[in-house]
Parts: C-alpha cells; sequence; structure tokens
C-alpha cells in the first residue's frame, strides 16, 4: 500500500492587481521567486480594494476588516506562519492561514484572497502547492467555442500573465 505524497509548496510574491478585460472582475497576480510562473485568481471588489490598500501603504482613519484580524493577533501574540493555497476545485482556489500561538499552530481554512491580504499586512510568506499550480494551466479561461479556441485563449493568458511587470498595473483601478 503506498503512502500518500506531501505537496510540494513554491514560494510566491503578490506582483499586483490588474482587471479581467472580460469580465471586469478584479485579479492577483501571484508570482514564483523566478517570476517564471505567474498564478491568477479572480477575487471580489473589496478583497481587491483590500488588498490595494495594503500594497500601495495606503492609511485609513478606520481599520478594515484584515486591518482588524491583524490587531486582533498582534494583540492576543498570535503569528500568522504562512499562508498556502492548497487546492483548486471546479475553478475555485483554497488556501490555509497557519498561526501559532502559545506554542501550537493552528491552521484556518480561508478564501485566497482573505488570507492574501493577511499575509501582506503581517508580512507572512505565501507558498501555493505545485499540485495547484499545474491545475491553473489547464482552467477554462475562454467562454469561446470552436476549434482550437480554448487552447489559443489559454495560451495567450499564459503568455500576458507570465510577462506581467509590476508597471503594467497602473493604480489599482476598482
Amino acid at each position: 500500500m503506498s503512502t500518500p505524497q506531501a505537496k510540494t509548496f513554491v514560494k510566491v510574491t503578490v506582483t499586483g492587481l490588474t482587471i479581467d478585460p472580460f469580465t471586469n472582475m478584479p485579479i492577483i497576480i501571484l508570482k514564483d521567486e523566478g517570476h517564471k510562473n505567474a498564478l491568477p485568481i479572480w477575487i471580489g471588489l473589496i478583497e481587491a480594494s483590500s488588498i490595494a490598500t495594503e500594497l500601495e501603504n495606503i492609511e485609513l482613519s478606520r481599520p478594515m476588516t484584515h486591518d482588524l484580524l491583524k490587531n486582533i493577533f498582534k494583540n492576543m501574540d498570535v503569528k500568522v506562519a504562512k499562508i498556502e493555497i492548497v487546492d483548486l476545485q471546479d475553478s475555485t482556489f483554497y488556501a490555509n492561514i497557519h498561526l501559532k500561538m502559545e506554542g501550537r499552530e493552528l491552521v484556518i481554512d480561508s478564501r485566497p484572497s482573505d488570507a492574501i491580504a493577511i499575509a501582506l499586512r503581517t508580512d507572512a510568506p505565501i507558498f501555493v502547492s505545485q499540485e495547484v499550480m499545474e491545475k491553473s494551466r489547464k482552467i477554462d479561461l475562454s467562454k469561446e467555442t470552436g476549434e482550437g479556441a480554448e487552447e489559443a485563449k489559454q495560451e495567450k493568458w499564459t503568455e500576458i500573465l507570465e510577462n506581467l511587470s509590476p508597471d503594467d498595473f497602473g493604480k489599482y483601478k476598482m
């Protein structure tokens, strides 16, 4: 009987936010340390606003939800050790937030956008499972039909995302 293999994770950084030109939904772009692979994750407007606020170092007069969580963690002496994007099923990403508290590690299920917003505020590293990176390359990014249309659209998106630079993102128009 074989034992399940441990997942392999790739460290990534947030390289920016952009808008999907087809759906007008925000996309957060994660890239591996060598900037060879890009992972786009479609997120909600509120989460995109929270992430953009942190990326732009904008100070608000009152804390947003992710700032509140950061403050709670700090006051309770809880450290965000890391976040991991662990799965992709039916075009939905799944993440875990790893917390350290009183010598224990807690793993909390989260949406990737919330986990990333918290990681940015707490300087926690972000990891993506290699399996998710591979699955994301197979996401149907097109509603178009016809022979070769889906594959051509995926190749175009892959090329666009892999060649994005921070200058391509503008000022996070939301």
